[in-house]
């Protein structure tokens, strides 16, 4: 008998492959044992994705530190566990379109005169938000590294694992808890307000939790982070700017503002 995931010959009576640690299936597939796989996938308080969901709140430290340690097989890896967070951001987008529109009108967080380029600006972030999602990582990485200098616990790449891992938490949390405030008619721009600020406290708490800093340290280390990240969204927001007048659309939000300003006054 072979292993059907590497081919490797086994013993008769053995449970796992010796060489890629497959288990060995003999029975054919029914609706029973898939039903047990992946309720022992998923809903298994001791398999590694819980785990890690759950010790990523808990002591954040032991599933990213201890990976970037080389210990890879207690905890989902980052990458696998970012993929997961783009799945649950399709899924909760595709929800929301499908079923609660409404969630997802900004039309009272813009200017008199705004509505449509905000709407053309959110369709384009939602349509490409895994992209977003995954230029993030590098971009926060950056800042981390700046923000963070002088301690040099963790490399460029090592950060980006933190901020995959972060990002990954984070858009999974909020993901579920939207489509259920959707359920109750608030919309994402309401949550977002609330949201923002409670990444900002976890990303902070990881942060502490794997340089050991204290207090006093990391809220001065998170002051840098924001303060780098507010002076970067500046300059692409010139950057921005500077394309949409190239293109047009910047002189179309103008007349735009001015109708609705002289609609107004009458």
């Amino acid at each position: 008998m072979n292993c059907k995931n590497c081919h490797t010959e086994l013993q008769d009576n053995s449970d796992f492959c010796n060489s890629c640690g497959g288990k060995v299936i003999r029975n054919r597939l029914t609706f029973k044992n898939l039903f047990e796989h992946i309720s022992e996938t998923f809903f298994n308080y001791d398999n590694k994705l819980l785990r890690t969901f759950v010790d990523l709140f808990k002591k954040p430290e032991l599933v990213i530190g201890g990976y970037i340690d080389g210990v890879r097989k207690r905890y989902v890896n980052p990458i696998s566990y970012f993929g997961l967070a783009l799945t649950f951001t399709g899924l909760y987008l595709l929800i929301l379109k499908k079923f609660y529109p409404e969630a997802l009108d900004f039309s009272n967080y813009v200017m008199e005169g705004q509505e449509e380029f905000q709407r053309r600006n959110v369709t384009f972030i939602q349509e490409y938000m895994s992209i977003f999602m995954m230029l993030y990582v590098p971009l926060y990485a950056i800042i981390a590294r700046i923000s963070f200098m002088g301690l040099k616990k963790f490399n460029y790449t090592e950060l980006m694992v933190v901020l995959m891992y972060w990002q990954a938490q984070t858009s999974i949390i909020t993901s579920v808890i939207i489509i259920i405030v959707a359920m109750l008619g608030i919309t994402q721009g309401m949550i977002s307000f609330i949201f923002l600020p409670l990444m900002i406290l976890y990303g902070a708490y990881v942060f502490k939790r794997l340089y050991n800093l204290s207090i006093g340290q990391i809220v001065l280390r998170t002051f840098l982070f924001l303060g780098v990240l507010a002076s970067t969204m500046i300059i692409i927001t010139i950057i921005i700017v500077i394309i949409m007048f190239l293109t047009g659309d910047l002189q179309e939000l103008i007349e735009a503002q001015r109708a609705a300003v002289e609609a107004a006054k009458q």
